[in-house]
C-alpha cells in the first residue's frame, strides 16, 4: 500500500498538533511547516520538517515537493504579531495553495469555522472565505471542514465561573456543541480518506449557554449563580470595540459575541466530554498553586 505524504501547515497551534498524532498514528507519513526551529520540540515523531513562513512566499518554494495531502488551519484567531487577517488566513493560505498546485498535490483540506459562509460581514470570516472560495475554484480536490467551537474556547465559561458567576447575553438559552481536538483531528484525517468536500464538525453533545455555564459553576464546585444581561449591551460591546479599536483587537471578541447571538449545532461527532475537560482543567489550576 502507498503510504500518503502529507503536508501539515498550522502544526504548532491547538488543532495541528492533534493532526500530526493523530495521522501518525495511522501510519502517514508527515512534514510540518515551522516558523523557527524552536517548533521542533513540540512534536516526537515526524519525518520532515519545513522551516518557513507562509507569509513570505519565496521562503516556502518547495513546501509541497512530493506532498500526496495538504492540510492547513493557519489562521490568528489568537495571535497579535501585527499581521491582519487579509495577511494570514486569507494570503498565507493562498501562498501555500499555489505551491501545492505547482506540485500537483493531490488534495487540500481547510479547517474555516461554523457558519462562516453565512458570517462573511465579520473581519475573520471575511479573510477565511475569501480563501474557501479560492480554494473551491481551483484544480484540486479540497475539503473544507467548518467545526464549531474548540473545547479550548469553552475556557471562556471556565474562567468566568473561577469568581463564583457566569454572564451570558439574552436568556441563555442558544445552542452549541463544541469538540475536541482531539476528536476533531480523528475527523479531519477521516474526511480526507474519505474525500468530503464539505461539512460542519461539533462534539457529541448539544448544550445551552445556561447548560454550559452550570457545568463550568460544577466544575470549580460553585453554587449555580448566572446573570442574564440585555442583548443590547452584546450588540453595544461590538459597536465600541468596532469603532475604537483596530480589528485585530475586536475581530475574535466580535466573533465570540456574535456566535453567542444564534444556535450552532454541527453534526455530531467525537467521545470527549466538555465535563471531564473542565474538570481536568480545574484540576489543572489548582495543582498550580501548589
Amino acid at each position: 500500500m502507498n503510504i500518503k505524504k502529507v503536508l501539515v501547515a498550522g502544526a504548532t497551534g491547538y488543532l495541528g498538533q492533534y493532526v500530526v498524532k493523530e495521522l501518525k498514528k495511522r501510519g502517514f507519513w508527515v512534514r510540518v511547516l515551522i516558523r523557527n526551529k524552536a517548533q521542533k520540540d513540540k512534536f516526537k515523531a515526524v519525518d520532515d520538517f519545513y522551516l518557513g513562513q507562509l507569509t513570505s512566499p519565496n521562503s516556502i518554494k518547495g513546501i509541497t515537493k512530493d506532498i500526496d495531502w495538504v492540510f492547513s488551519s493557519v489562521g490568528i484567531t489568537r495571535q497579535k504579531d501585527g499581521m491582519t487577517y487579509m495577511d494570514v488566513d486569507y494570503q498565507a493560505n493562498s501562498n501555500l495553495l499555489k505551491e501545492a498546485l505547482k506540485d500537483k498535490v493531490e488534495a487540500f483540506q481547510y479547517i474555516s469555522a461554523i457558519n462562516g459562509d453565512k458570517l462573511k460581514h465579520l473581519k475573520i470570516f471575511e479573510a477565511k472565505e475569501k480563501f474557501v472560495e479560492e480554494l473551491q475554484n481551483s484544480e484540486i480536490n479540497y475539503c473544507v471542514l467548518r467545526p464549531n467551537g474548540f473545547f479550548s474556547d469553552m475556557k471562556d465559561f471556565l474562567n468566568m465561573a473561577k469568581s463564583g458567576r457566569v454572564y451570558l447575553f439574552g436568556d441563555g438559552n442558544f445552542k452549541l456543541n463544541p469538540i475536541h481536538g482531539e476528536d476533531l483531528a480523528k475527523v479531519c484525517v477521516d474526511k480526507m480518506e474519505e474525500g468530503i468536500k464539505e461539512e460542519t464538525i461539533g462534539g457529541i453533545d448539544i448544550f445551552t449557554q445556561n447548560e454550559l455555564a452550570k457545568i463550568a459553576l460544577k466544575a470549580w464546585k460553585k453554587p449555580i449563580k448566572i446573570s442574564h444581561l440585555p442583548d443590547w449591551t452584546r450588540r453595544f460591546t461590538i459597536w465600541l470595540l468596532r469603532t475604537f479599536t483596530s480589528s485585530k483587537t475586536y475581530g475574535p471578541i466580535e466573533f465570540f459575541l456574535t456566535a453567542m447571538a444564534d444556535d450552532n449545532i454541527a453534526n455530531q461527532y467525537g467521545t470527549i466530554r466538555l465535563e471531564d475537560f473542565f474538570k481536568l482543567e480545574v484540576n489543572k489550576l489548582k495543582n498550580k498553586k501548589y
